[in-house]
């Protein structure tokens, strides 16, 4: 198995998003130490990073990178500016973060199955 479908076969990185970012604000939150939650979601961040760059190459990556990055100050702007629900706001954000992950990064590409 070559390490290019050893990559796309791993479990999907959209998990990582979710970790990084739900599992992040609920770690943060739960235990009352903001840099705890922010490092496991720099931790996700990271292992995600390492799987879209193998998956997809530099361009996606970064591109997914940023949505990720973004996601996260969109929660922070939908809770603090628009006054949502803090657990709305990321669930918002994580489900749609991890849905464009999962179609750029994981879902299997007609070229790849093929052969």
């Amino acid at each position: 198995m070559s390490t290019r479908d050893l990559a796309r076969t791993r479990f999907p990185s959209a998990a990582l998003v979710v970790v990084g970012l739900a599992a992040g604000f609920g770690i943060a939150q739960g235990t009352g130490i903001r840099a705890l939650g922010g490092a496991v979601f720099a931790a996700a961040g990271l292992a995600a990073g390492s799987l879209w760059l193998r998956r997809r190459g530099p361009g996606a990556a970064v591109a997914l990178a940023g949505l990720y990055v973004g996601a996260f100050v969109l929660a922070h702007v939908l809770a603090i500016g628009v006054g949502m629900s803090a657990w709305l706001a990321v669930s918002l954000v994580t489900l749609t973060a991890a849905g464009v992950t999962f179609a750029v990064a994981d879902a299997a590409r007609e070229e790849e199955t093929a052969g």
